[in-house]
């Protein structure tokens, strides 16, 4: 009995890639149309779109070619094939404007572009891009049943240019040696990114890092300008302590500030 089963199974297959090779040979467009359409409502999407590839062109300003675009540009999506599928999905919700069709395919379009959106570690070019498409279908579709998926990408998109951003600034901290610009330059960053990020998960961290970096200037810096920017670090730790109170970061911003009293007073005995 398996081995009947078993010879069963292998004679539908070359059934299947018989049918297939002759769809794809055929000249008969109707025959690569239905064909296509059961592959693609089988989920076989690669098969699917080298038969709709073949047969597009023929099918421009027919009836059937809503349909058809529709399916051919989502097998590029299933495919995984983004790049691609970004492109045939906006350009058929705009041949198609009042299809059914037409949201699904501005979300898939818009998807696609998240779906090439790199780690954020790396340039975020598509990030961006994919961010501006998707905030691009919110405004247009406020109500459609892909919105609630639509703001959980675009948060995480979000979150992804806002790790990025603290990062860079980061960085600008940890490669700092004792160069008043890289310090400045430092604390820059930090400034600027709160600014940008006013809810970010990472202020406690940018906060800290910017004191770090405010006190490592104002210690290190020559008497003359020593005073001023001791000044504007006491000032960030007194800023960090009034927000994080309970921070794990605590005790060595208490450490700093302590250095920086001391050396502030001593400072002003001296002057």
């Amino acid at each position: 009995m398996k081995k009947l089963f078993y010879l069963l199974a292998i004679s539908l297959v070359l059934s299947s890639c018989s049918e297939y090779q002759k769809a794809l040979k055929s000249e008969d467009i109707a025959t690569k149309f239905k064909f296509g359409t059961e592959l693609f409502e089988a989920g076989k999407w690669s098969k699917a779109n080298k038969l709709f590839a073949q047969i597009v062109p023929s099918y421009r300003g027919k009836p059937q070619a809503e349909k058809l675009m529709y399916m051919y540009a989502r097998s590029f999506y299933e495919m995984g094939d983004y790049i691609t599928a970004g492109y045939q999905l906006s350009r058929f919700e705009s041949g198609y404007p009042t299809s059914e069709k037409a949201q699904e395919a501005s979300f898939l379009a818009a998807k696609s572009y998240y779906q090439v959106s790199p780690v954020y570690s790396k340039e975020q070019h598509e990030t961006v891009e994919a961010l501006e498409k998707l905030q691009l279908f919110v405004n247009k579709y406020p109500d459609s049943e892909f919105l609630p998926q639509a703001n959980e990408l675009i948060k995480e998109l979000d979150y992804k240019l806002e790790k990025k951003a603290f990062e860079i600034a980061k960085q600008y901290n940890s490669i700092a040696y004792f160069e008043s610009s890289d310090y400045l330059a430092a604390i820059k960053a930090f400034d600027n990114f709160l600014a940008d990020y006013p809810g970010t998960t990472f202020r406690e961290q940018a906060m800290f890092y910017r004191l770090d970096s405010a006190y490592k200037l104002g210690i290190n810096s020559i008497k003359s300008k020593q005073e001023d920017r001791l000044k504007i670090a006491i000032n960030y730790y007194k800023s960090f302590k009034k927000f994080y109170p309970n921070s794990e970061f605590l005790e060595d911003a208490n450490k700093m500030n302590e250095e920086m009293t001391t050396a502030a007073q001593l400072h002003n005995t001296k002057s």
